[in-house]
């Protein structure tokens, strides 16, 4: 069995593949999210909400600056995974406190890509 992370439309999906036989047949696909919420790292971003990446991939373009105010769906970041580009956006209403990651540089899934302040 292989699993895999796979992204339709922005939203990561995990997948297990078994192969039988020469064919391989596919897992039903659970929703896996695309910016995940706090996790428990050391607190030295600014802000007190982490955003981190959902997958690999490579920083593709920054849309929102510092202190900007944002509304939870809000596009803070483009990762480009698996040749597609991937929003990752604000999950909930607060200030953009910090942006760790610049445009270009790849990232690991878990890696902290900004903070905010709610």
């Amino acid at each position: 069995m292989k699993n895999y992370t796979i992204t339709v439309n922005g939203k990561a999906y995990d997948v297990t593949v078994e192969e039988k036989g020469g064919s391989a047949s596919v897992a039903a696909p659970a929703a896996a999210p695309v910016a995940a919420a706090p996790a428990p790292k050391a607190a030295s971003a600014a802000g007190s909400l982490k955003v981190e990446a959902g997958a690999a991939g490579k920083v593709f373009k920054v849309e929102a600056s510092v202190g900007a105010s944002l509304k939870a769906g809000d596009t803070i970041l483009v990762l480009e995974v698996m040749k597609m580009e991937t929003p990752v956006v604000a999950p909930k209403d607060g200030v953009l406190a910090s942006i760790e990651v610049s445009e270009g540089q790849a990232v690991e899934a878990g890696t902290l890509l900004a903070t905010m302040n709610e």
